[in-house]
């Protein structure tokens, strides 16, 4: 995987191979890093990544000046490498080991914005109680935004909190807000 912008543009960062991920492919991540740039200022928002994995994303929001980034993931590999990759880079990135919906559950602080790429085989049902927790949490401030990564045999439109959807190749991008409700 590479980071596409900003500080470390074209850094190349190696996962072990014993990982159990799936990282955002780099076409994926540029459109979804561009829809973004036109919602936020990247360097003034607070990020919440959920199913962390590889921490492609995190670093990502990292290399683009993003004020404060969490990273969430159960397997202790996953945070492990995140947390090695961020302290080698000097990214501010805070990585807690942690089951998503145990942590959504307990979770006080808002964010800007909340990325979520759990696995794509889970069914719809898992997909939506991330949705439900972030909402009954209260967990996005006024402005911000969820986005859920998911294969086109999910279809998450149905919520009446999802306001967009966009697709690149087999991965689909899904954006939810309380802005519009």
């Amino acid at each position: 995987m590479r980071i596409v912008s900003g500080q470390f543009k074209g850094r190349r960062i190696i996962a072990p191979k014993k990982l159990p991920v799936r990282p955002t492919t780099d076409m994926a991540k540029e459109a979804l890093f561009n829809i973004l740039n036109n919602q936020f200022y990247l360097d003034e928002i607070k990020v919440l990544d959920l199913f962390a994995g590889t921490g492609n994303i995190s670093y990502e929001f990292a290399s683009r000046g993003a004020k404060a980034i969490t990273a969430v993931d159960a397997n202790a590999g996953c945070a492990r490498f995140i947390q090695q990759t961020s302290e080698q880079l000097e990214m501010n990135i805070n990585v807690i080991k942690a089951d998503v919906y145990g942590y959504l559950s307990r979770a006080a602080e808002q964010h800007d914005l909340i990325f979520a790429d759990p696995p794509y085989d889970f069914e719809t049902t898992e997909f939506i109680k991330i949705v439900d927790l972030v909402f009954e949490q209260n967990l996005l401030s006024q402005e911000g935004t969820l986005v859920i990564e998911h294969s086109k045999h999910t279809d998450l439109q149905e919520h009446p909190l999802c306001f967009e959807t966009r697709k690149y190749g087999g991965s689909v991008f899904s954006f939810f807000s309380k802005k519009d409700s």
